[in-house]
């Protein structure tokens, strides 16, 4: 049972000082009631004692409070699960900012409902079939010298094998691409140190360029593939033509990390069922959970991709669907591909800041392996090695572990502060741990290296971690996000579909100091990964530069007016083409007449400088609801193929008379 503290005002100012790193006065606000002491009202001490709430209670909520008109210094952005979407959430408060459509229409951003939106979807069709949903797994930021920069996130999705490009001036999507080669991937997105590559990891294997083959041919038609999508950071845009794929064995890759620092220019995935298991219960075969963890270890995937680089500008390549695929045996051949055994399933390939090593978390092991890059390297040079049956060079383990440290049930993912300390997700046990690391690290903790620290409990089955910059050359310290599958008891009971949890820990202080400050449910899909970034970094608009902006182009629109005195219709045959103005608060014009059957161009502008003064666009009846932030230009093209008398509205609450902010669409028969 929980114990319950009777709460001073003098104890809450102790508390309120400990949660700041310098003294700072706490003036009492004008007009406040009661007696206090320390100049805190004693009111605040009531409310505290009213709720029964403990000195943790207080110090967690402290914390977290972020008052009106102050933000967050740290942003997460975080996969949205099955809702297809990427998450913007501020850091401590726990605030859902903003929700980003990506491979989901989202009718409040205009997102696939008749603008620009339509066509960055468009390019996520599957042979030429929509596909409306994503399932968003791994965000990631871009990154200089192995660090956020704040201009862009990738985000793939793992069930259609597309990958998205996000652009953070105005956090939103403007780029997806499919990949013609695979069904999944898992492992993506992630970028190279200087985001050279956004790397796409493969997960289930299959016949690549999407080819029939039947089970029973398993190990010599199915493969995996891990793609390297070229990104032209002054375009924003992967470059397909200067991207390139490596066809790996039908192991299931699952996660990857690029090395940095020392280990720049190398590539890291585990992977699980070597085992090559097919499943087919409903045939008396065994399960694919007992199929593909019936081998003590796995590999892990050593990737040499600068190397591999080469040899696509050598040409050593086979073109499949329009992509350069260095093939299994050329792989081998230059010596790109490397193995070294890895526990049994493991979840999670994860360098250190300065990429000396790479830590990975068995989910059937309770221990993390941390590999030693040097010791990678030394081994590579003096060859010899063994082979798996795809011919691969395999590095024995004894030559590749730095370390193993035993940390708990289920280890997933690991993170890192600024103080030599790394953060383990801990599955089965629902905690974090929190363990030193060695090497280069040692003198930055008290602690022995390699050893584990605390473990924090946390509500429940906790999956991925993130922590601030935690995955950077520059890792940051103060928090850590569990984000737990399970809420079951957190929340109000809202039925059988529950919210996951987002539980925001304190590790701002050395030693078994590490607290749960906040559970925020997160109640549209099953969110996987985040990463969070320093508010500092971030540079986007408040207005779009220009009025006229295309925000697909990241450009002016040549057709976009910038006055009310421009607004204006042309006919053209059966082609009539709306040149509208959007301003508090009405449209101009007021009054658009077409025939049905006719075809209708509508360019609307937002003519607002004024920061937040968006409106909305939405013809009734049509499919069609388009946001138009300051200064931005959306364009619609559709068929008036249904007669009759049509309002279109502002959906923003705008001003005074937003009501009022209407027009009539008239199609006659």
């Amino acid at each position: 049972m929980k114990r319950i503290f009777m709460v001073t005002a003098a104890s809450l100012m102790v508390i309120l000082a400990a949660c700041q790193s310098e003294p700072a006065s706490i003036a009492t606000p004008s007009g406040g009631s009661g007696a206090s002491t320390g100049a805190l009202p004693s009111d605040a001490a009531a409310v505290a004692q009213e709720r029964g709430l403990t000195p943790d209670d207080i110090y967690a909520a402290v914390k977290t409070y972020t008052p009106s008109g102050k933000t967050d210094p740290f942003i997460m952005i975080a996969s949205g699960g099955q809702s297809g979407q990427v998450l913007v959430i501020g850091v401590p408060s726990m605030r859902i900012l903003k929700v980003i459509g990506v491979f989901t229409p989202e009718s409040w951003q205009g997102y696939g409902f008749g603008g620009s939106g339509n066509k960055i979807l468009a390019e996520g069709k599957i042979n030429g079939k929509d596909v409306l949903w994503g399932d968003t797994h791994h965000p990631a930021l871009s990154e200089t010298d192995a660090s956020y920069d704040g201009q862009f996130a990738f985000i793939n999705d793992k069930a259609n094998a597309r990958v998205a490009v996000i652009d953070l001036r105005d956090f939103s999507t403007k780029q997806i691409v499919k990949n013609p080669n695979a069904i999944n991937d898992h492992g993506g997105s992630f970028v190279t140190p200087n985001t050279e590559y956004v790397v796409e990891g493969p997960q289930y294997a299959t016949p690549i360029g999407w080819k029939y083959a039947p089970l029973d041919q398993y190990k010599d038609q199915y493969r995996g593939l891990i793609s390297f999508w070229s990104f032209d950071r002054t375009k924003g845009r992967i470059d397909t033509s200067k991207s390139f794929q490596i066809e790996l064995p039908p192991y299931w890759q699952d996660l990857c990390d690029a090395g940095k620092k020392v280990s720049d220019g190398w590539v890291f995935c585990n992977s699980f069922n070597t085992e090559l298991a097919t499943g087919g219960v409903e045939s008396g075969n065994p399960p694919f959970e007992a199929g593909t963890t019936k081998n003590d270890t796995d590999y892990l995937h050593i990737i040499n991709w600068k190397k591999a680089e080469q040899v696509v500008k050598a040409g050593k390549v086979e073109q499949i669907n329009g992509i350069a695929v260095i093939r299994l045996q050329t792989a081998i051949d230059e010596g790109l591909l490397f193995f070294s055994p890895e526990p049994k399933s493991p979840h999670g390939a994860d360098v250190t800041p300065g990429g000396e090593f790479i830590v990975v978390g068995g989910k059937l092991d309770p221990h993390v392996t941390i590999y030693s890059f040097d010791k990678i390297q030394k081994a590579i040079l003096a060859g010899g090695f063994s082979k798996d049956a795809y011919g691969v060079p395999v590095i024995s383990l004894d030559k590749s572990m730095e370390a193993q440290v035993e940390l708990g049930l289920g280890p997933l993912h690991t993170v890192y502060d600024d103080k030599g300390y790394a953060y383990t997700s801990l599955f089965l046990d629902s905690a974090v741990a929190r363990w030193t690391l060695g090497g280069p690290y040692a003198d930055k903790h008290p602690e022995k290296p390699w050893t584990l620290v605390q473990k924090l409990p946390v509500q429940y089955n906790i999956g991925h971690i993130s922590a601030v910059e935690g995955d950077t050359a520059t890792p940051g310290g103060q928090f850590v996000v569990a984000l737990n599958k399970w809420s079951i008891d957190r929340f109000a009971n809202i039925g059988p579909l529950m919210p996951q949890n987002f539980q925001l820990v304190d590790i701002s202080k050395s030693g078994d100091q590490m607290k749960v400050l906040y559970d925020m449910p997160v109640g549209m899909a099953e969110p996987h990964y985040a990463q969070i970034i320093k508010a500092e970094r971030l540079k986007p608009f408040q207005v779009y530069p220009q009025v006229g902006w295309d925000a697909e182009t990241m450009a002016v629109d040549p057709k976009a007016i910038t006055s009310e005195a421009q607004a204006h219709i042309e006919r053209n045959g059966n082609k009539v083409e709306v040149f509208m103005s959007v301003i508090r608060s009405h449209y101009s014009p007021e009054q658009v007449k077409v025939k049905k059957g006719d075809h209708v161009i509508w360019h609307l502008t937002n003519l607002e400088r004024t920061p937040d003064a968006t409106h909305g666009f939405a013809i009734s009846a049509y499919n069609i609801n388009l946001s138009l932030e300051p200064g931005k230009t959306e364009t619609v093209e559709f068929d008036a193929d249904q007669a009759g008398t049509y309002t279109y509205y502002c959906t923003e609450f705008c001003s005074a008379l937003h009501l009022e902010m209407i027009g009539y669409f008239l199609v006659e028969p």
